[in-house]
């Protein structure tokens, strides 16, 4: 499971030109499931996400996490984040997981965001969707729930791929 994370002033998300949510200051998240991905994936980038100090003090140094600053969250489904473009010119999503797979993790995702205390608001899953987005920073972060700090140190770095 990989999520993209864009720091952001505020955010919306339309469908056929209806808008569907809207945000203030905290964060979109670009959510791709993956093959064989499980709830502890969704949990653990959850906890992760919910927890990451990306905001800044009155220093600017990286000190506060979104439930720290009260934010409110986008979370977008985006299985292109697992596009594989090592052949050719179009990307392969083989390893995407299948939608209705994928749909029910999403939803695990939001409600293990929201069980931390994160204020979630969502696009709507398959949807063709407008998001716009107004950065802040620009602040962007990838993570990916497979480099888990135990897996990372467990597994050595040369072992991860």
């Amino acid at each position: 499971m990989r999520v993209l994370i864009q720091r952001v002033r505020k955010a919306s998300v339309s469908v056929d030109n209806d808008l569907k949510a809207a945000i203030g200051g905290g964060y979109v998240i670009f959510l791709g499931v993956g093959e064989g991905d499980t709830e502890k994936d969704a949990d653990y980038l959850a906890d992760k996400t919910a927890n990451l100090r990306i905001f800044s003090n009155d220093e600017g140094k990286f000190d506060y996490s979104l439930l720290d600053i009260k934010g409110e969250v986008l979370v977008i489904s985006q299985f292109t984040l697992y596009g594989n473009t090592q052949k050719g010119r179009r990307p392969d999503f083989a390893k995407a997981a299948k939608p209705n797979i994928a749909n029910k993790l999403y939803q695990y995702f939001n409600e293990s965001l929201r069980k931390k205390g994160a204020r979630v608001k969502t696009g709507i899953f398959a949807a063709e969707m407008l998001v716009e987005i107004i950065n802040d920073g620009p602040v962007t972060i990838m993570i990916d729930s497979i480099i888990s700090a135990t897996d990372y140190s467990a597994a050595g770095r040369q072992n991860i791929k």
